[in-house]
């Protein structure tokens, strides 16, 4: 069992999967060390999402096997539950609830986990700081910015202490300078927390935050700079 505060370990062996006669992902391999962040990038259907959705549980692969932490995704027990308590999502449009402040979007993960009231609002309005949000917690989305609704996400993504987030093109609707701020704070997070990231994205400032580029194209992974003109 890795230790409090390790991120998780990720490893996929020869997944495939298929939508049809379509094939997404194809013998792929992959492996992401505790701590590490990753960028994916690649042309537009090339199975980035495909892929998050299969290291996170959204998905399961028709070839191949998903472990994290050596055990496997699919491999039986409570999936909800590991999802909740083990796995981060934040996604490119921020899907926050209209009708609740930005505290109460924070808490809505805490609900189905069983954490009380009290303890819901103090995860919350630490996590909203920790973002740059403490003043803005009493505020619905359309009230806040479009890069103040992505840091809610992001707080809401890690309210639960996940010790993996997945983020899918989680600046695609944010000009530069903000989305510049975003990966800092994704950056700032992955050091604080030791998180494992696996971030999709085209933005060329999550380059220089990532470990590592990966370029997805022919249905599976190419280290970065093996297949440079792969674009949106």
């Amino acid at each position: 069992m890795p230790a409090s505060g390790e991120g998780a370990d990720v490893v996929l062996r020869a997944v495939g999967k298929r939508y049809g006669k379509i094939t997404a992902l194809a013998q792929c391999d992959l492996h992401v060390s505790p701590g590490e962040l990753v960028l994916v990038t690649g042309r537009s259907g090339s199975g980035k999402s495909t892929l998050l959705n299969l290291i996170g549980g959204l998905q399961t692969p028709d070839t191949g096997e998903v472990l994290i932490d050596g055990q496997q995704v699919w491999g039986g027990g409570n999936l909800a539950k590991q999802r909740r308590e083990l796995v981060g999502f934040v996604f490119q449009q921020h899907l926050l609830l209209g009708v609740l402040s930005a505290r109460a979007n924070v808490e809505v993960p805490l609900i189905g986990a069983g954490v009380g009231r009290r303890e819901r609002a103090r995860r919350a309005l630490d996590l909203l700081g920790e973002v740059g949000l403490a003043d803005r917690a009493d505020h619905r989305p359309e009230q806040l910015s479009g890069g103040e609704r992505q840091r809610v996400a992001v707080a809401r993504a890690l309210v639960n202490e996940p010790r993996l987030l997945l983020a899918d093109e989680p600046t695609g609707a944010l000009d530069s300078t903000t989305a510049e701020r975003l990966f800092d704070l994704l950056y700032d997070v992955r050091l604080s927390r030791s998180t494992t990231m696996v971030v999709v994205s085209y933005d060329p400032v999550a380059g220089k935050r990532a470990d590592r580029t990966l370029v997805m194209a022919d249905c599976g992974l190419l280290e970065a700079g093996a297949a440079t003109a792969y674009a949106r």
